[in-house]
């Protein structure tokens, strides 16, 4: 591919891409990004010559007794190092064009002109590559070779830049270098992944008619941009002709079939794959777990959710907080309070006491309405010196609001300040709950104005797991009735504090009586 590229300081014109469109109407099987481990392309320089990498100097020191020889070579390295730390300085420099980078310096080494490849493709340049590319090779033909376009074709693929890599697909062949497996399963995958499967499929069959192989991962690719793209009928079919075209699913293929069908909500599936591993006692990717978990905890499927909840945790597998969460919600929806602790107790046991394990442990305790369960978690937060949030003191209050227990209520509402807790709009909705059922919480709200808290923004700081055991309250109901009302544009310009909140809050249950009395008159 030939292009006339102006060398002007500070400006580089990106020469015009095509797109290459094929059809096909064979149905064979391309190839995406898989999670696979396979052997990893050499590096076309070594890691030290990272364009963010220090490059320290050799010791120029000639050894007792070497020779002029050894000390000349050591100079001359500590010389190239520094001429590319010089070229990296100059690049990363702002306005800096390499094309006239290179322009001006002549020439660049191998280690050199990959070093600003590297920073290109790290700094989102990527377009820049093959301009870059083209420039370099001209200086020198030698540069003409499988190696050279196998790394640049593998960068741009990965960069979803399949319209540069194309025609770089065609000028390789046009010099007679033939494209190894893993230039073609670059150019089958960086297809796919953009869903674009004609193309993926016609370098796929390509493939195949210059006898090049495919392998599993070519396969794998294929199945996790399908996935991608929900074609779950198409990862089975690409299974069948796996079998058919004598390359058998691996266990990385089982594992990508599993995490693909978990997503898709596809249990069955799931399930008989998970069987057909088990079957074959084939390793089972921690990632491909926690997938299964996720799609359990989702569908609140409670016992086989723990059973691979389980499994996790014997293989030491960090699990997120976020799927924690998940898995507390179906324990709660099931008024399973009790596992709550377990779940608690878990987490402890490898990452400490963290503030979620704390909630969990409370909630375990508050769902059942436990004052004694309660204390006892107070006064080991107490002996561990751990201090109090929003999560904790509402979670208490909750509960001691559903019991109607309105002098411990108050015992707590007057402690907050004492333990660091200001009020978020659920410590308000609990108090204007508990004034509804016969509660006097005008002295907390006097307390609170004169501290100016109520002149605070608007804040949720405690764990949504605590809405999902108690539910909202009548306050937080008419709140999100109120906004509503509103016009988006005044909602959205307005900075709500709570004393906003509660005036529109009262407006709103006002106006809405006066309609129900209304339509009762009627």
């Amino acid at each position: 591919m030939e292009s006339v590229v102006p060398l002007h300081r500070f400006h580089c014109l990106i020469p015009p891409t095509w797109k290459l469109n094929h059809s096909t109407n064979s149905f064979l099987f391309p190839r995406t990004l898989t999670t696979k481990p396979s052997p990893k392309p050499r590096t076309p320089f070594p890691s030290s010559l990272c364009y963010s990498d220090p490059f320290p100097p050799p010791d120029v020191a000639a050894p007792r007794g070497g020779s002029t020889k050894h000390t000349t070579l050591l100079v001359e390295t500590f010389h190239e190092h520094q001429r590319l730390k010089d070229l990296l300085v100059k690049v990363t420099t702002e306005d800096c064009c390499p094309l006239q980078l290179l322009a001006d310096d002549g020439d660049w080494t191998k280690d050199q002109f990959w070093a600003v490849i590297t920073f290109l493709n790290n700094a989102s340049r990527s377009k820049e590559i093959l301009q870059l590319f083209e420039m370099w090779k001209k200086i020198e033909k030698s540069r003409i070779n499988e190696f050279n376009y196998s790394k640049i074709i593998g960068l741009l693929s990965e960069e979803g830049l399949m319209e540069e890599a194309a025609p770089c697909f065609q000028e390789m062949k046009s010099h007679d270098l033939r494209p190894s497996l893993e230039v073609y399963n670059s150019m089958i995958h960086g297809f796919a992944r953009q869903g674009n499967f004609d193309d993926a499929l016609f370098y796929f069959n390509e493939m195949r008619e210059m006898n090049v192989a495919p392998e599993t991962d070519t396969y794998d690719g294929l199945i996790e941009a399908y996935g991608k793209y929900k074609m779950y009928d198409e990862m089975g079919m690409c299974v069948k002709k796996m079998k058919l075209n004598g390359c058998p699913p691996d266990h990385i293929t089982y594992n990508l079939l599993i995490r693909e069908f978990s997503r898709g909500g596809l249990l069955k599936r799931m399930e008989s794959v998970y069987q057909s591993m088990l079957s074959k006692r084939m390793f089972l990717q921690s990632s491909t777990l926690i997938a299964m978990l996720e799609v359990y905890a989702k569908f609140g499927i409670l016992d086989k959710m723990e059973k691979v909840y389980m499994r996790l945790l014997n293989s030491r597998t960090l699990v997120k907080d976020d799927l924690i969460r998940k898995l507390a919600e179906v324990y709660i929806e099931n008024y399973m309070f009790s596992r709550l602790e377990n779940l608690g107790v878990d987490i402890s046991s490898r990452f400490g006491q963290t503030d979620l394990v704390w909630c969990l442990r409370l909630l375990s305790r508050a769902g059942l309405l436990s004052r004694r369960g309660m204390d006892s978690i107070v006064e080991e937060m107490k002996e561990q010196k751990t201090p109090w949030n929003a999560t904790v003191a509402n979670t208490i209050m909750l509960a001691y609001l559903k019991m109607k227990d309105f002098t411990h209520l108050r015992i707590l509402l007057s402690q907050l300040l004492t333990q660091g807790v200001e009020p978020d709009i659920i410590t308000v909705g609990i108090l204007f709950d508990a004034n509804m059922i016969g509660y006097d919480g005008s002295g907390t709200l006097d307390i609170w104005k004169k501290k100016g808290l109520l002149q605070r923004s608007v804040e949720m700081n405690t764990d949504p797991l605590v809405l999902t055991t108690f539910g909202k309250g009548h306050f937080l109901r008419n709140c999100e009735a109120a906004f509503s009302s509103l016009e988006p544009d005044f909602r959205e310009n307005k900075t709500w504090t709570y004393h906003h909140l509660i005036d529109l809050v009262l407006k709103h249950t006002e106006s809405s009586l006066k309609m129900k009395d209304a339509m009762k008159s009627i």
